[in-house]
């Protein structure tokens, strides 16, 4: 109509195409490109990364093909250190890591210390005493020790026996007197018992005969009493003889034949060795009171004397080391807890400064979260980022606390005598201390739960600020970048 021919009449449209013409192909469109050519892109609509969640480890190599929450975890521990509030929160870590450091290396020394100091006097004690002892149940002689110690000797555990006698007495020289244990053995048959016999058979305990009236004293208790070889000495025996003037002591002067040193201070001062069959006169028993037995293995002590005392009854008493010393050894036993009990809040109160640490560093990553979230990363892969973060810490600070421990744990015996002479003092005197130095004697029962509960601990410090970090808004964190 006539309103169609005007509206032709008036020229072409826009864009050169009239509203009837349609565009035929390979003819260019707006902007001079053509349907057909390769240049034209089409777009979807707000859809962004076509639908898609990107792989934000596609741009990791394939030679590092590793998850990227380790790599941003790992560059967050290692990175901060350029920017002053970022080197701050670098510091920061690095005084927890040194706390967990310097508790694990204590927790190991002090353990290995302790360890060594245990084994050390255990060790000692066993070179003087025997590992089970066996008694006539009224404390009178027995009737036939040998046939006690055959009976003994049926357990395989059992390797050697002899024969003792053993009471308390008065040790006199001049006005000098000390309280000893005055301990008959049969030379030949001791060292079969004791290590400290058998390394003093041939010389300080073939003095010892029978009627020979002689007498071998620990070396601490020789000087204390001022004596030496070829001295003599009084023995005021206990129980006394009947006179018509009363009770009087009985007395009996014996030849000092030789010194023992067992390095264990309570023997060394406090006990005396002769020969069985004087003892028996001199205290006036009718023959051994007790055979003792050496073990194979010592830590089987108490089964084997349980063993024992069945086989042999109620008419004698058996008792091994380890109940003769059970107050020692526990007592050392509950210190040990003790200390480590002390010594892991020490490296819980370190591995807990890591919450800080990442509380700080979520903080100051809040627009790094947002654009991670914003570019498909899940909650839990920012989770996992910053625990990676806290846990990296703990196992650096636990595996250098661990080096560090085990390095002074195993040189002990080299650091504390060049810190005693360099301080002019001695940090275990004899005169004290059962040792008179100081042992060590790592151990991996000890060293695993220490390196495991470090670790443990480092970790659960990092589950409360990863889950926040986790929990960060993308809109609300670039609101004021």
């Amino acid at each position: 109509g006539p309103a169609n021919e005007s509206h032709s009449a008036a020229g072409p449209r826009p864009g050169g195409l009239s509203r009837r013409e349609k565009p035929v192909a390979g003819s260019k469109k707006p902007g001079g490109l053509s349907r057909g050519e390769p240049g034209l892109q089409q777009t979807s609509p707000a859809r962004p990364f076509g639908g898609r969640t990107p792989n934000l480890s596609s741009s990791i190599p394939d030679h590092m093909n590793i998850p990227f929450e380790l790599q941003i975890g790992w560059r967050y521990t290692r990175a901060g250190r350029s920017g002053r509030r970022n080197g701050f929160i670098s510091f920061i870590s690095m005084v927890s890591m040194l706390g967990i450091a310097l508790g694990v290396a204590a927790l190991i020394i002090v353990l290995s210390v302790m360890n060594g100091f245990q084994k050390e006097v255990r060790d000692r004690m066993l070179s003087v005493i025997a590992h089970v002892e066996i008694y006539q149940a009224q404390g009178e002689a027995l009737a036939d020790w040998q046939a006690t110690a055959t009976e003994a000797r049926r357990n395989e555990q059992v390797v050697g026996a002899a024969p003792f006698i053993a009471t308390q007495a008065l040790i006199a020289r001049g006005d000098d007197m000390r309280g000893a244990i005055v301990r008959g053995i049969s030379p030949a048959d001791e060292a079969t018992v004791t290590a400290l016999a058998a390394q003093l058979r041939d010389t300080t305990l073939a003095r010892l005969v029978s009627g020979g009236w002689g007498i071998v004293l620990g070396g601490e208790l020789a000087r204390g009493l001022g004596v030496k070889v070829g001295d003599r000495v009084t023995i005021v025996a206990p129980g006394g003889q009947f006179t018509p003037a009363g009770v009087v002591p009985r007395l009996k002067q014996l030849t000092l034949v030789g010194t023992f040193e067992a390095g264990h201070y309570e023997y060394d001062s406090g006990l005396a060795l002769m020969h069985v069959d004087d003892a028996a006169r001199l205290f006036r028993v009718a023959g051994p009171t007790g055979v003792q037995l050496r073990l194979k293995d010592a830590q089987q002590a108490h089964e084997v004397a349980d063993e024992i005392q069945m086989r042999l009854g109620d008419s004698v008493r058996i008792t091994d080391w380890t109940r003769t010393n059970r107050n020692w050894f526990q007592a050392v036993q509950i210190e040990k807890r003790l200390m480590f009990i002390i010594l892991t809040l020490i490296v819980a109160v370190a591995a807990f400064n890591l919450v800080s640490t990442l509380v700080m560093t979520v903080t100051d990553k809040q627009a790094d979260i947002a654009i991670l979230r914003t570019l498909g990363a899940s909650p839990r892969s920012i989770m996992t980022i910053f625990m990676v973060q806290g846990a990296a810490s703990g196992v650096i600070g636990t595996l250098v606390g661990m080096g560090l421990g085990l390095l002074v744990a195993f040189n002990v015996d080299v650091i504390v005598p060049a810190i005693e002479r360099a301080l002019h003092m001695s940090f275990l005197p004899g005169s004290v201390y059962l040792i008179s130095r100081m042992p060590s004697d790592p151990q991996s029962a000890d060293i695993v739960p220490i390196v495991a509960i470090s670790l443990a601990l480092a970790f659960v410090a990092t589950v409360y600020p990863s889950w926040r970090a986790s929990r960060v808004q993308p809109a609300e964190a670039l609101r004021h970048e």
